[in-house]
């Protein structure tokens, strides 16, 4: 037998597999869009918020297409005096990921970034929240789709607005009539910081 045209002890590679992983890490051919919203309150707030945008853009399949303006929040859901201010952020993505392990690669950031789930409104060193992804709409309740808060959120919708402001929420309608509806108190753009997009 010519060992060329035939080998049953040869595994050969699936094409699929091949395909994807090409797709995930360079053409990201059919990506689908995201938005994830950042938020920081302890330690160094632009440093690490800074650090999980590229933490994001270092993932295969994952492409970082815009980031939002920083604004300062204060804490959501808690005395406003009882833990430091954030800083607020939004990220578009384009992924070839999935919403589940778009997920994974979220809670991976915060987890590098030490973040600690003592209690709900408890304060953090970094959070990553899947804003939306795509037009999907789903009651999950490990990945709910969008985010069942942000529409009512300024500091997620201000910075949505800044980067796309013709953003829509599936679900929810125009960012821009949902921002027009929700108090701005408590949230200030802060002009002297920036976000860099990674190279």
């Amino acid at each position: 037998m010519n060992k060329t045209q035939f080998d049953p002890t040869v595994q050969p590679v699936p094409a699929s597999v091949v395909e994807q992983v090409d797709a995930a890490d360079s053409t990201l051919s059919n990506p689908k869009r995201a938005v994830l919203s950042l938020g920081s309150n302890l330690g160094n707030r632009l440093e690490t918020l800074q650090g999980a945008v590229d933490a994001l853009e270092d993932t295969p399949g994952v492409r970082v297409k815009a980031v939002s303006p920083v604004y300062e929040t204060a804490p959501w859901g808690v005395d406003p005096g009882s833990q430091p201010s954030y800083f607020n952020a939004v990220v578009i993505l384009k992924t070839t990921l999935p919403p589940s392990s778009l997920l994974e690669r979220a809670h991976a950031v915060e987890e590098a970034f030490h973040r600690v789930r003592d209690e709900r409104w408890g304060p953090r060193t970094i959070d990553v929240d899947i804003v939306a992804y795509a037009d999907v709409v789903s009651d999950d309740p490990v990945l709910t789709l969008p985010h069942p808060r942000a529409h009512e959120r300024a500091f997620v919708l201000a910075p949505w607005y800044d980067v796309e402001p013709e953003a829509q929420l599936p679900g929810r309608g125009p960012v821009a009539d949902l921002l027009a509806e929700v108090t701005r108190e408590g949230i200030a753009p802060r002009a002297d910081l920036e976000l860099r997009l990674p190279e």
